[in-house]
């Protein structure tokens, strides 16, 4: 019975292994983004590098603007940061009169720890991000990651901005601007020009029937148009999340088929194993069993 015993002793650690698994360690976190607007010439338009949120803040549209990753900014080995600048048509020349927009043009650049600002900055040489200058009403969004936000569905496209329904995106906006100084003209119609039909002699007007009483009906007023319904600005962040990891590029490996690994637990744990371990039990008690009768027998 002592080798039972041992036996079975043994086999209590084998139930409670827990299967082995890698994960992927979280080195990556959020990073503050700074940006400036700069010209065709390449010299800086307006206010120097900022991380400053909000809408409208730029007095002058950001056709180009340059991105880098803020000083004392540690960024692990590997670590990406999207940024995109992008273009919309709007109905309004401000947030609150939007209305439905479309978008015109988007760039993303990938910001790593080579462009964490530091010493020695005026000889370096910065990632830019450039769109096509608007020449309507629209609207010009920065933003930390490289969704495209034009209203369709898949992956990488997310839904287009549209002020009456909340719908603030893009995600992780830094900053954005909104102007312009005339409508935008709708594009041409793709329907075939209407034939005009046969004119149609106007039918005879009808005098109305002046009231009861003899006074003539009071004059009806245009009530005056409304205006927009107050709401909140789409909020801004400087901090963006990190480009999500890819999962590695080596398959886990799957257990060898001339056996079930000894780690396993639950359903798929190596019952076999444990089946002949309880076999071998049984066939060493069985044989004390035995030798013992032999001896009182003798």
């Amino acid at each position: 019975m002592l080798a039972a015993t041992a036996f079975a002793t043994s086999a209590v650690p084998l139930l409670g292994a827990g299967v082995a698994s890698a994960t992927t360690a979280g080195a990556c976190e959020s990073a503050t983004v700074q940006y400036r607007i700069v010209g065709a010439d390449g010299n800086v338009v307006g206010a120097d590098w900022t991380s400053q949120g909000g809408f409208h803040q730029w007095d002058t549209v950001p056709g180009s603007v340059q991105v880098r990753l803020a000083p004392g900014q540690t960024v692990g080995e590997g670590c990406k940061y999207p940024v995109s600048l992008a273009e919309y048509t709007t109905e309004g020349p401000n947030w609150y009169v939007s209305g439905h927009q479309s978008l015109v043009d988007k760039a993303t650049v990938y910001l790593t720890a080579d462009d964490v600002a530091g010493t020695d900055d005026a000889k370096r040489t910065w990632q830019k991000l450039t769109v096509k200058a608007p020449d309507c009403y629209g609207q010009i969004d920065l933003y930390g990651d490289d969704i495209t936000y034009d209203g369709k569905t898949g992956e990488g496209h997310g839904p287009v901005p549209y002020e009456p329904d909340n719908v603030v995106t893009p995600y992780h906006l830094i900053a954005a601007w909104n102007g312009g100084e005339q409508p935008c003209t709708p594009g041409p119609s793709d329907s075939p020009t209407p034939t005009p039909s046969t004119p149609t002699t106007p039918a005879t007007p009808v005098t109305p029937t002046p009231p009861a009483g003899g006074q003539p009906p009071a004059e009806e007023t245009t009530p005056p148009p409304t205006s927009p319904k107050p709401s909140t600005t789409p909020p801004t962040t400087p901090d963006v999340p990190p480009l999500e990891s890819t999962p590695p590029a080596t398959p886990k490996p799957s257990p060898s088929d001339s056996g079930p690994p000894l780690a396993e637990t639950g359903a798929s744990a190596p019952v076999g194993t444990l089946a002949g371990g309880a076999a071998l039990v049984v066939a060493l008690g069985a044989g004390a069993v035995y030798a013992s009768r032999r001896a009182r027998r003798s």
